[in-house]
């Protein structure tokens, strides 16, 4: 008799046991991604962790005007010329149309549009160098209406050919 409650005892202290190692597991998943550029042609971000995530212009109270968005990116194109555009014309919303604020956005000093404009010059392209992305608020006529605004900023490049 003491020998079966001992083989009882034993198996459920092996039962408590392996269900209290499980509880004490913890897992992450995360994903890894990378992105390696040809050495013929990049526009990169020199600080990548920014891309794809929400910037804040902060709003300078005594001043009554919006910080701008600086930003340092590494170009290159061993064939030359790089040409920038913006695939629509960037701005921010409350969600009501008459109090949106314009966006400026500049790369390498060159106000970007719609339209194709060079922004990295053709010997410039082929050494390689670090430029700035400057993206400011327009200050409204009528100045700067309270609310919560958001917008988006896409940006075009292309190596021009040989």
């Amino acid at each position: 008799m003491f020998k079966k409650i001992m083989t009882l005892v034993s198996m459920v202290a092996l039962t408590l046991g392996s269900v209290c190692a499980y509880a004490l597991v913890e897992r992450e998943t995360f994903e890894v991604s990378i992105t390696i550029p040809t050495a013929e042609f990049y526009v990169l971000p020199v600080d990548p962790d920014w891309i794809g995530r929400e910037q804040k212009l902060t709003w300078d109270l005594n001043a009554q005007e919006l910080s701008s968005l600086r930003k340092q990116f590494d170009v290159k194109n061993s064939n030359g010329e790089i040409t920038a555009r913006l695939s629509e014309v960037p701005y921010l919303s409350n969600g009501r149309h008459v109090d949106n604020i314009a966006l400026d956005v500049q790369f390498n000093r060159v106000k970007l549009s719609v339209l194709d404009a060079p922004v990295i010059s053709e010997m410039d392209g082929k050494t390689g160098k670090r430029v700035e992305l400057v993206i400011a608020a327009v200050k409204p006529d009528d100045g700067y209406k309270p609310g919560e605004y958001y917008g988006s900023v896409h940006m075009i490049f292309e190596a021009s050919a040989p």
